[in-house]
């Protein structure tokens, strides 16, 4: 997976978009995103053009258009953020899992909310897991990047789970790193 280098300032409107999308599931106007941030909406119209050209984001033309984050736009907020896999937690049916080292989360680029898949790479035993089990990943270490799902799948040859995702989580963040 290749990295994707973002200034501090196109991550924090990242995850202001991602946080504003998740709660109303709809476009997100750069004027929300300004207002969020502090940043005039000439700025965020200008680094949403940056953005676009990664497709972190999609624009949404017209009267009731605005801003969407794209798959990769989630994976964008997590990609350099896996060099210390202990500690990112996992949770099976409401119980921490000890002993199990998540390796990697992979969310499947769909940009269909109903299709939404995580593969979770996991160094450990997977023989307790089984379909439809609730599981949540994270926080993740940088961008506490938290995933609730249920197991779809399990790719014992590999050790991976993988979740349909029911929420995804990325809380906003006040300090600029």
């Amino acid at each position: 997976m290749s990295s994707i280098d973002l200034t501090s300032s196109q991550k924090k409107i990242l995850r202001t978009l991602t946080n504003l999308h998740r709660e109303s599931e709809d476009t997100i106007k750069g004027e929300e995103i300004a207002e969020e941030v502090n940043r005039n909406p000439g700025t965020i119209r200008n680094q949403m053009q940056s953005l676009k050209a990664l497709q972190l984001v999609e624009g949404v033309p017209g009267p009731k258009g605005g801003y969407k984050p794209t798959a990769t736009a989630y994976e964008a907020l997590e990609i350099q953020q896996m060099n210390n896999p202990a500690s990112v937690p996992l949770e099976h049916e409401g119980e921490d899992v000890e002993g199990v080292i998540v390796e990697e989360i992979d969310l499947s680029s769909v940009h269909h909310p109903d299709l939404c898949r995580a593969e979770v790479h996991i160094q450990g035993s997977i023989t307790d897991f089984h379909e439809d089990d609730a599981v949540t990943v994270g926080p993740t270490p940088l961008s506490k990047l938290e995933i609730e799902g249920h197991v779809d799948g399990i790719d014992e040859t590999d050790n991976i789970l993988v979740l349909q995702i029911d929420d995804m989580v990325a809380p906003a963040q006040n300090s600029d790193q």
